[in-house]
């Protein structure tokens, strides 16, 4: 049987060790999660309300965007390790969830309005 915490500790374990080498680096570590946090927030809000008024296309739209937004974060919470750093994965746990949500938005405006 595979375990996740044992896949998670040899992907996540050199990005530990990184990080406490110097303030510097761990500094680098959370503005860097904050940036792509608002980055992706901003994007997604921008591009639901480039769609307009909620109608039957556009609600069915933003349910999808709320479902990848949900799958992301659960597949994060499987795969970031709880142990350390938990604080910094949650910063980017969230950051790839409106990522995700604000692409698939933009693939689905472009396809809709262009």
């Amino acid at each position: 049987m595979i375990n996740f915490s044992d896949i998670s500790n040899a992907i996540f374990n050199p990005l530990k060790s990184w990080a406490e080498q110097s303030q510097g680096n761990w500094n680098l570590l959370i503005v860097s999660g904050f940036v792509l946090v608002f980055v992706g927030a901003i994007l997604t809000y921008v591009l639901h309300k480039k769609m307009g008024k909620a109608d039957e296309r556009t609600k069915q739209i933003s349910l999808n965007s709320a479902l990848i937004v949900l799958c992301v974060v659960i597949l994060c919470d499987v795969i970031f390790p709880k142990e350390y750093m938990w604080q910094i994965f949650f910063l980017f746990k969230y950051s790839i969830a409106f990522l995700a949500s604000a692409i698939y938005l933009a693939v689905r405006y472009k396809k809709d309005f262009f």
